[in-house]
């Protein structure tokens, strides 16, 4: 059984935040989750990266951005040397850390004017963000330059300059599901936010279409075009998402047995269940779990 740990980031006083520089204990952490916002740079090695309910390969200048309290975790697939140590295939081990909270330079500041973009960076990375082409490119070589700096006023513009970057970059995807479009405004949050939250509270039940339209006040017409077009999927996608979610939690995090997890997270029928998971993770939940469990002893 393998849960999740609550992780207690330690700034240091000087610091508002925390960026450091880490060797194999980068690789080392368990599946854990934390308050704060993290920014990783892989500097070197190969392996498997957890993030959420999605396993993927990574490599050196892997650069993700996560968000609060999502668990992850980075795992390598290096050959251990005669000490128990792993030994990287291809280069040392490394990664750059910069952990954050919404608040870190004071209450209410990251709801300035001047940081709009950095505010909808910051939501849409609820899920994980992992940049690619050029913006990779460029974050890493600034990432780079800030883990190398004394000034900690200098770090903090730099963090700052880093987090604008990204924000204004297309050169993203989405790591984890349930994706809201970054460009929605306010007026579409509000609606939306609260038929989220009823699909978060409701979704190992029956759920209703029609409940989550008068929800959104809407006909049920309108709101499957506009779910769609604000979240980029259907409804009911998102509801299976959800359970999906809660079901690979469970298979991660508990013994229990895969027809009870199926009804547990929400599905009704277990040949549907493992359809689906077979469907949307390439892998049946029990070849899931037992991979999971593999990588992360």
């Amino acid at each position: 059984m393998l849960k999740p740990a609550f992780e207690a980031v330690q700034t240091r006083n000087s610091s508002s935040y925390m960026l450091r520089n880490f060797g194999e204990g980068a690789f080392s952490a368990p599946y854990h989750f934390h308050p704060e916002f993290e920014l990783t740079l892989i500097t070197g090695g190969e392996g498997k990266r957890y993030v959420g309910n999605r396993m993927e390969d990574f490599s050196a200048g892997d650069l993700v951005l996560l968000g609060a309290n999502l668990p992850h975790c980075w795992k390598t697939t290096g050959k251990k040397d005669k000490n128990d140590r792993i030994k990287s295939s291809k280069s040392s081990l490394g990664a750059v850390v910069i952990q954050f909270t919404e608040n870190f330079l004071g209450k209410d500041f990251i709801s300035s004017p001047e940081l709009k973009a950095i505010q909808a960076l910051l939501l849409q990375c609820k899920n994980g963000l992992q940049f690619s082409g050029q913006t990779r490119s460029d974050a890493e070589q600034k990432i780079r330059s800030l883990a190398g700096k004394k000034d900690h006023f200098e770090k903090m513009i730099g963090l700052l300059q880093l987090l604008q970057q990204l924000a204004l970059s297309q050169e993203h995807r989405l790591l984890a599901p349930r994706y809201i479009a970054a460009s929605s405004g306010l007026d579409d949050q509000q609606r939306i936010n609260p038929v989220l939250s009823y699909i978060q509270e409701n979704y190992r039940d029956k759920i209703s279409l029609e409940q989550a339209a008068q929800i959104a006040h809407m006909s049920v017409n309108a709101f499957c075009k506009y779910f769609k077009k604000i979240t980029r999927q259907t409804f009911m996608e998102t509801v299976i998402e959800y359970r999906l979610n809660d079901a690979v939690r469970q298979l991660v995090q508990t013994d229990l047995p895969v027809t009870d997890i199926c009804f547990k997270s929400g599905f009704g029928d277990i040949s549907h269940f493992n359809k689906t998971f077979k469907s949307k993770i390439q892998e049946s939940p029990l070849q899931y779990r037992k991979r999971f469990l593999g990588e992360n002893r």
